[in-house]
This record gives structure tokens, C-alpha cells and sequence, in this order.
């Protein structure tokens, strides 16, 4: 960097001052705290995204949001040119600059950072970004600081794309990339044509009941709820009732939105005993998680859950479908079948009725570690990847192998069997690669293959919850001395260090009929999280405890004694 860009940096980030005691780490959702004290991270975090980009030589991303996190908090994040996440390798220098202590130590950690990575500030291609914020009263000024950041890189620009869910912002930097056009239109359209051309491949044969004709969502008061209001307009054969649209004066995340729903496991505000039977589905506040629900009839405020592992099960069952139509070959092109490797990832946190369904259906199921991260990682490496977490985020990959060879497949049966069943698995399948969001889990997009599946299925809700029946489970924390002291290994369902302590969870494991049991670290505080499941919740709660004393005994201050 020469002298003029040093001092540039230098001049405006005296402007955005490191508050006092502070101190903050790049995880999964970026940066999160309470927002009056993230205007120096947002600012430096504009600094990272341009640096990003000029190293990467394409368009990079940067969304202000703290997701499911109360109204108070924000956050930000990158979206990499891919329109992923930041590639883990800059995670260091992310936690290094956010927590630089003066301009000056700044400027020096991004010099050294600059020489090291090669990056060149030569003037033949600026950094340019692509930022978004959701509906956060503090995402304007917040917005301000990343601008004043992104131009403190010499020639750098950026474009506000205004209030956006997370998802459509990564989607946005993904196309770019691809030399797709990138507005939001753009992605309403790709996602309402995707839809219209799944649902008009449905059978003649299947209709849904009057009943589940209505879909009613949770929008969490969020971004999420005001987009789908635009969206549904443009799906004129789906009945889309948004509730806690954000207009009515709810507050953000507050007893709404997927994650409320799915850990507490009841209505959100605004859903009564009138809308048993119904169809209902809840987003999170920025619009990247979904589960759906049904309310239960003998109590307005019980649901029937439909989480994530449910989601990744009907998506896993229907794609194997399709990929079967296709091998039904009418004709002498045997030796043109792409065998295509279809992978289920899941973290240890999904119910193992969920695993055992999968791997009944003859799928490969493989584990990541806890974070999408690892689980968008691991899905690459197939030529369909679905991955999904109980909490309701996931997606679905295609390799670009697969596409071209699926886009060819469906050209050939164009010509010698249209209209076949063949081809239809093939334009199906197409369809849910343009509809489902492959940059990031998207509640938007999960939603409307969701619906596109079940219609296709000629289900109900009721129908879908009833694949499998999860295992009682029971979730822990115990405060322990130092986190660091667990290692973990096989996706964190096997604890290496400290010595003995797999043993003694394994004994208490076969105490209990389908008893499974791990510990993992926390990401953020000192503390041990502990899952276990049996075939009865008794069992789970029973497990879990002796579990949590193990880990006590072995790594906390022995308050179990």
C-alpha cells in the first residue's frame, strides 16, 4: 500500500473508534453484538469486503443483520464472490482488524495482511461491493460506516441494494459473478418461474384437499415477511396468507419467527385454534431459516413441528425420485446415465429418526461439523448435495458437471421422447436448481419448493410429518473451566481430549433403548453443550443429566459433586 492509501485508512477510521472493552470474533453469522457498539466493526468490516474483492478480482458482499437475535442486536457479514460465506482463512484477519486497537495498529495489521496475501492495489480493477441491510432501526447508520470503510480502499465502490433478506443479497453476489443479471426483480422472477414450471410438472391426477389449499406464514416481523408480500403476488396459484408481516406493529424476533418457533415448539403471536388444520410455516428475521408447523387441536398454543431434518427429508425423497424416472430408461441410451452421487449432510444434532429414514432410502448420509459452513463444504462434494440443521437451514448444490450433463439429458429427450416421464424428471430437476437458493440457506426459496414438493406429492402437512417420528431428545449446558480443554473429532460425536471421558459417556449410552449421546465446546462462552436422545423423553432427560455430571466431574468446577 503506498503512503496515500495508508493515510485514507488512517483519516477515517479516527472517525469509527474501537469502543472501550470490546472485543469480538467472526463466526457462522459474521460479527453480532448489541448494536450501539458495532459502528467501528461494521466500518472495518467495509475495509475487509474491498480487500476481499480486490484479492478474488470479482464483486464480494456485505449484509447488515443479526438474524434471529433480538431488535437491539445487529450484525454483519461477507458474502464471497461465490456468494458464500467468507472463506475460513480470513476469519483470523476478520477477529484481528475488528479488534485493532488504534488507526494506527490498523493500518499496520493491513499492510502486513496486503504483502502477505499479494493483494495489488495497481489500479487495473477496483474493489466493488454489493451491501444490504434488513429492517434493523440501526442498519441505516451501520450501513453509513461500511460505505466509509469500502471507500477508504483507493478507487473501491459499492452499491446500496437497499433493505434485503440475507439470502437474496448472497444470491445477488452469486449471479453477478456468473454474469447473471443481479437485481431483485431478478430473483423474484428466477424464483416464481422456477416455481410456476415445478407445479405445472405435477401429476393430472394428484390435486391437494380443500384444506391445505392455504399457506400461512410467520414472517417474524422481518424482512422476510415484507418480501414474501411481493413475491406472492407474482404466484397467483398459491393462497398465501403473511402474518407478523412487520406492518402491524410487531416487534422483530419477539415471540415470532422460526427460531422462536422451533426451540420453544409453540404458536407464534398471532395463530389461534383457527388455523388448525392449516398449513403454517414461520421465517426467521432475516429470512435464511424455515421451518413449518401445524396448531394442535386440543391446545391453540402446541404445535406440531416440521423442522429442518423434516425439510431435508422430503427434499432428499423427492430428488431420489426424480433421479430414478430418469434411470427408466424407454430407450437404447443406457450407456449416456450419469450416475450422479447424491449426499445428505447433517450435523450430530439431527434426530436420529431423521438419519435412519435417510439411510432406509439407501442415501448416503455423511456429518459436518456444528455451522453451515462445514455443511456447505461437505454438500460441494457431491453432484447433489442437500444439507440442512434442525433449525431450518439448508440447501440444496448441484456440481456444474451434473447440470451441464442434466440440461444435455433433457435436450435429447426433448427431441426423441417429449412429454415422456424421463424428461419431465429432467426438467423437474432443472427446476429446483434455478428455484432453490444454492449460494445460502434461503427461507423464500425452501418455502416454495416445500410447496411445489408437497403439491406435487398430493400431501398434507399431516402426511409430511408422518415419515418419520423424531426421538425424544434433550439439549444441556454446563459451565466448565476452559472450553479449549475438549477436542472433538468424527464431527464432533467423539471426544479425543481429555482422555477417558468417551469411555464413560459410551456406558452411560448403553443404559438406554436408541441412546445417543455427545459433547461438544461452545463456539462463544465456556461452556459444554450436551445432546442426548432415547427412544423415550424420560430416558433422554435421564441420559442427558449423567452426561452433563461426566462432563462436570471431568472439565467443570465438580459441582455435581
Amino acid at each position: 500500500m503506498n503512503d496515500n492509501q495508508k493515510s485514507l485508512i488512517l483519516n477515517s477510521s479516527s472517525q469509527y473508534p474501537l469502543p472501550q472493552g470490546v472485543k469480538l470474533s467472526y463466526g457462522t453469522a459474521g460479527f453480532r453484538a448489541d448494536a450501539s457498539i458495532l459502528e467501528s466493526t461494521v466500518f472495518r468490516v467495509g475495509i475487509l469486503a474491498a480487500l476481499r474483492s480486490l484479492k478474488t478480482q470479482s464483486l464480494t458482499g456485505l449484509m447488515i443483520t443479526a438474524s434471529h437475535n433480538q431488535v437491539n442486536d445487529n450484525g454483519v457479514k461477507i458474502a464471497d464472490p461465490s456468494g458464500g460465506m467468507l472463506t475460513q482463512e480470513w476469519e483470523p484477519f476478520a477477529d484481528a482488524i475488528a479488534n485493532s486497537p488504534t488507526p494506527q495498529h490498523l493500518v499496520q495489521l493491513i499492510d502486513e495482511f496486503v504483502k502477505k496475501e499479494n493483494i495489488r492495489f495497481d489500479g487495473v480493477r477496483s474493489a466493488e461491493m454489493l451491501l444490504g441491510r434488513d429492517t434493523r432501526p440501526s442498519g441505516e447508520s451501520l450501513l453509513e460506516a461500511a460505505k466509509q470503510g469500502v471507500y477508504s480502499i483507493v478507487g473501491a465502490t459499492a452499491t446500496d441494494m437497499g433493505i434485503l433478506t440475507t439470502p437474496q443479497l448472497h444470491w445477488m453476489v452469486r449471479a453477478r459473478n456468473k454474469g447473471m443479471k443481479a437485481t431483485e426483480l431478478d430473483y423474484f422472477e428466477q424464483l416464481s418461474s422456477s416455481f410456476r414450471c415445478l407445479v405445472d410438472l405435477t401429476p393430472n391426477q394428484i390435486k391437494m384437499n380443500n384444506t391445505d389449499d392455504k399457506l400461512v406464514v410467520d414472517g417474524a416481523n422481518g424482512v422476510g415477511g415484507e418480501k414474501l408480500e411481493v413475491l406472492k403476488k407474482m404466484l397467483n396459484s398459491m393462497v398465501i396468507e403473511v402474518r407478523n408481516s412487520g406492518k402491524e406493529g410487531g416487534v422483530l424476533n419477539e415471540g415470532v419467527g422460526a427460531d422462536y418457533v422451533q426451540k420453544e415448539k409453540v404458536v407464534p403471536r398471532g395463530f389461534y385454534l383457527k388455523d388448525v388444520g392449516i398449513r403454517c410455516a414461520s421465517l426467521d428475521g432475516d429470512a435464511d431459516r424455515l421451518v413449518y408447523f401445524s396448531v394442535q387441536s386440543n391446545n391453540a398454543s402446541n404445535i406440531n413441528l416440521v423442522d429442518g431434518d423434516k425439510i431435508l427429508s422430503l427434499f432428499a425423497l423427492f430428488i431420489k425420485e426424480q433421479l430414478s424416472i430418469l434411470k427408466m430408461e424407454g430407450d437404447d441410451h443406457v450407456d449416456d446415465n450419469y450416475e450422479a452421487r447424491l449426499g445428505i449432510v447433517q450435523t450430530a444434532y439431527a434426530n436420529g429418526a431423521s438419519t435412519d429414514y435417510l439411510k432406509q432410502l439407501g442415501l448416503e448420509v455423511v456429518f459436518a461439523p456444528t455451522g453451515v459452513k462445514y455443511l456447505h463444504e461437505k454438500a460441494a462434494e457431491y453432484d447433489i448435495g442437500i444439507y440442512f440443521e434442525a433449525n431450518g437451514h439448508g440447501t440444496i448444490l448441484f456440481s456444474e458437471g451434473f447440470l451441464s450433463w442434466l440440461d444435455a439429458r433433457n435436450n435429447e429427450l426433448s427431441s426423441k421422447s417429449k412429454g415422456s416421464e424421463q424428461q419431465k424428471a429432467a426438467l423437474r430437476l432443472l427446476a429446483v436448481s434455478n428455484l432453490i437458493n444454492q449460494a445460502v440457506g434461503d427461507a423464500l426459496s425452501g418455502l416454495l419448493l416445500v410447496e411445489a414438493i408437497l403439491q406435487y406429492k398430493g400431501w398434507s402437512i399431516h402426511n409430511w410429518s408422518e415419515l418419520y417420528h423424531d426421538l425424544p431428545s434433550r439439549q444441556l449446558k454446563v459451565k466448565v473451566v476452559d472450553r479449549t480443554a475438549v477436542v472433538t473429532a468424527n464431527a464432533e460425536t467423539v471426544v479425543v481430549r481429555p482422555p477417558l471421558i468417551q469411555e464413560a459417556i459410551n456406558v452411560e449410552v448403553a443404559k438406554y433403548p436408541r441412546g445417543r449421546s455427545f459433547i461438544r465446546p461452545s463456539g462463544t462462552e465456556d461452556v459444554i453443550r450436551v445432546y442426548a436422545e432415547a427412544s423415550i423423553q424420560e430416558a433422554a432427560d435421564s441420559l442427558a443429566n449423567s452426561v452433563a455430571k461426566l462432563a462436570d466431574q471431568f472439565l467443570g468446577f465438580g459441582n455435581s459433586g
